[in-house]
This record gives structure tokens, C-alpha cells and sequence, in this order.
């Protein structure tokens, strides 16, 4: 009878360096911090990066960084872990660029009209859409 025997666990710093760094202008920026549960089940793999980079390891809607996401809990599922992937913030200068900015308390001013034109037309002689035309079935 052959013994099964447990799969190595996989190398979670390579992997996410692998996924991350076709998004990332300047590859060296990438820090990875890799840390496992001591009964081995759990793994927090932590990546930090410019802040420039962000937008694009992130994607729109966030989709590259869930893809990412995905790619390490189905791996660390294989090998019988669970996974989780944590991008930390900016480096101290980029915060200083991306902090949030907290606008004064807005105070309401005076409503001031527009000036009138007479030349524009208005607004019940603006074009209106046209109606989209219905689609065709088989009986017309």
C-alpha cells in the first residue's frame, strides 16, 4: 500500500511576487512578510508596495487583487490552509500625498441665478432622445 504523503507547503512569497509584480512599475518596491499559524493552517501572507502602483496591482473594481487573492486561498486549499493576503498601505512620503483631505464645514451662500440667455433655447424646446425603435418579430 503506498502512503500518501502530505504536500510541501507551497512557497507563498514566490507565488505572490509571481501574480503581483507584472503590475507594478518599479518590481523592488515589492515587500512580502509571509507568517504561518504554528499549527500550520493558517497563513497571513502581508505585501506592501509604492503607492503609485497601487491603482494597477488593485484594478478596476479591485479585480486584479481578488484575482490574486483567489490564486492563494485555491493553493494554500491544496495544501490543506487557509490563506489571507493583506496589501498594506503607502510608503510615509506617499501618505503625505494621499492623505484624506478634510474640507471646511460648507456654508451655504445666496443662490445666484444664472445670467439669462435669450439666444438658448429653452428647456421645453431642447431636443428631446429619440424613442429606440421596437424589435422586429415574426408576425410584423
Amino acid at each position: 500500500m503506498v502512503n500518501p504523503v502530505a504536500p510541501s507547503p507551497p512557497d507563498y512569497p514566490a507565488m505572490v511576487r509571481f501574480l503581483m509584480e507584472p503590475f507594478l512599475e518599479v518590481t523592488d518596491s515589492l515587500k512580502i512578510d509571509c507568517e504561518t499559524a504554528a499549527n500550520a493552517s493558517k497563513v497571513w501572507v502581508r505585501v506592501a508596495f509604492e503607492g503609485d502602483d497601487r491603482g494597477r496591482v488593485f484594478g478596476r473594481g479591485g479585480r486584479n487583487i481578488q484575482a490574486i487573492r483567489t490564486v492563494l486561498r485555491a493553493t494554500a486549499a491544496i495544501a490543506g490552509q487557509v490563506a489571507h493576503l493583506d496589501v498594506y498601505g503607502m510608503s510615509p512620503a506617499d501618505e503625505e500625498h494621499h492623505a484624506p483631505r478634510h474640507s471646511p464645514p460648507h456654508k451655504s451662500a445666496p443662490h445666484k441665478s444664472a445670467p439669462q440667455n435669450n439666444d438658448a433655447p429653452s428647456r421645453d424646446e431642447s431636443p428631446r432622445p429619440r424613442p429606440r425603435p421596437r424589435p422586429r418579430t415574426q408576425g410584423d
